[in-house]
């Protein structure tokens, strides 16, 4: 029966916060017609269920178009019999000779690829110097030093030729056309974990093989990715929307090419563990890659967020995770963190990575604009707001998530929040200022539209995760309704954010 009572005001704290988060993105989306915009783009990529959320709409969203395109299923099921995207490449003749290679691929820059790699111990490394000193194989250098470091190779005897072959591989299965999710991004994720791993709370917290686990999972974590979003794919009756019924499909797909490339010709770096160690790490590769599907982030932080109330540490600190479920949710966040770091990532570093997401995002708007379909909030390079949205996915997501870990790794990433607000501060400093025009709802009525694209915020961070323990476990009240108002910052008093099962979960 405790457990019962236990459960219910989990759900229960987690509905409160999500009803708390509508209401701030519904405030948002009455201020600007940028505001709804980001409003719109939170929403539909952050929250798994969009039919729960009260946001108002500009126009009258006309689905037709999408219904007629389902006719078009059934002439692509012939397709489904093999994993798309995998092909096959030759890697033999270029690791001949490999023990001569410092980090795994051939440079004539293999000094200035030292001094960079200098840093892969540090949160920051210059992943785009990396790329250019290693001939465009930031992947799989920076994965072969982390490899080292760790001493992975020898734990797990990988033979380094096999270790590079399957590297150089992966790295051949990231798109280099695609703008952000390539094989930068996924360098750039493997290595964040790597320091995340590190943290003085969770040393010698993880065996080796979940060591393993993690970071292979993060290098895998978007190959093959096409540029598009899930819901993209879903619209247009892709092949993989199609594989995957529409869950997770992307997430699904990277997973499928990741352990497929395995099976190539010297690839299977695996290939020394027994088969229990090969079972569990797939288990727990499958369960860190999808958790990396964005409409899971509100599960993700909220069981980090019910972890972090409940944590237990020994004498020195280091957190006690006693069980596969604890250890899992750590990692799953982990890399959830890793793969939403770039807004704490020194500004210069944040902003060739807003470029890259923007020019990706406008991409997929011009071929929604081209099929004559909806263009998805934010795709629309006419309309978006570059500046509000770094902002508003500050405010709404990332800070959320980060503090939410700052807080379990106590006191050791204090730095990555600082950086982070001096970033938020830059961006919501370069919000244009002139007034945004009138913003219409779908009555053809004026809404409110605030004090213009630059218009004072209340708070550096007007969506706080704030517990107060006397208020825990209670009724939304009307006292903490009037709280949430538009001179107020928001705080999530009282919010046990939880759910029990954490379901296995795209920028």
């Amino acid at each position: 029966m405790p457990e019962a009572n236990y459960l219910f005001s989990v759900s229960w704290g987690y509905i409160k916060f999500k009803r708390m988060l509508n209401r701030e993105l519904s405030h948002l989306s009455e201020m600007s017609r940028s505001g709804n915009q980001v409003s719109e783009y939170i929403s539909n990529t952050f929250l798994d269920r969009q039919n729960e959320l009260e946001l108002p709409c500009p126009v009258q969203k006309v689905r037709e178009r999408k219904r007629k395109q389902g006719q078009q299923q059934q002439q692509q099921v012939g397709m489904m019999t093999q994993i798309s995207g995998v092909k096959k490449v030759n890697h033999t003749s270029s690791i001949s000779g490999n023990s001569g290679n410092r980090f795994g691929v051939k440079t004539d820059q293999e000094e200035l690829l030292s001094k960079d790699l200098e840093d892969i111990n540090r949160w920051g490394l210059n992943i785009f110097k990396v790329a250019e000193h290693s001939h465009n194989r930031p992947l799989t250098c920076v994965m072969y030093r982390i490899f080292q470091e760790r001493d992975l190779m020898r734990t797990f005897k990988i033979p380094t030729d096999t270790f590079v072959t399957f590297m150089l591989t992966l790295e051949d299965h990231y798109h280099s056309d695609v703008a952000y999710h390539n094989s930068l991004h996924a360098a750039d994720v493997a290595q964040s974990t790597h320091i995340l791993l590190s943290t003085p709370a969770l040393d010698a917290v993880f065996k080796d093989l979940e060591i393993l686990a993690v970071i292979f999972a993060a290098a895998i974590h978007d190959v093959d990715h096409p540029g598009v979003t899930n819901q993209f794919l879903i619209n247009t009756n892709s092949e993989l929307a199609l594989m995957y019924n529409d869950e997770s499909v992307l997430e699904n797909h990277h997973l499928a090419v990741g352990f497929k490339l395995l099976q190539e010709d010297n690839c299977d770096i695996f290939q020394n563990l027994t088969k229990k160690q090969r079972q569990t790490l797939r288990r727990m590769v499958i369960d860190i890659v999808l958790a990396t599907d964005m409409s899971k982030h509100m599960n993700l932080l909220a069981n980090l967020k019910t972890m972090v109330e409940t944590k237990k540490v020994t004498s020195s600190g280091v957190l006690l995770l006693d069980n596969y479920t604890d250890r899992m949710q750590v990692l799953c966040n982990m890399v959830h963190c890793a793969d939403l770091s770039n807004p704490t990532k020194p500004l210069d570093l944040y902003r060739q990575w807003t470029d890259r997401i923007m020019e990706e995002f406008f991409h997929q708007g011009d071929r929604e604009r081209e099929k004559g379909m909806e263009i998805s909030p934010m795709c629309d390079k006419h309309t978006a707001s570059v500046e509000r949205t770094q902002v508003g996915f500050i405010d709404f997501i990332v800070h959320p998530l980060w503090e939410t870990w700052a807080d379990l790794v106590h006191p050791d990433a204090q730095d990555i929040l600082d950086t982070l607000e001096d970033n938020r501060n830059w961006y919501q400093s370069m919000i244009p200022q002139s007034p945004s025009p009138p913003f219409y709802t779908s009555d053809g009525e004026g809404g409110q539209h605030g004090d213009g694209e630059g218009g004072s915020e209340a708070s550096k961070f007007p969506f706080d995760l704030a517990m107060d323990s006397q208020e825990r476990h209670t009724e939304d009240t009307p006292a903490t309704s009037d709280r949430l108002n538009r001179d107020d910052p928001v705080e999530l008093k009282g919010v046990e954010m939880t759910t029990r099962d954490i379901s296995p979960a795209e920028t």
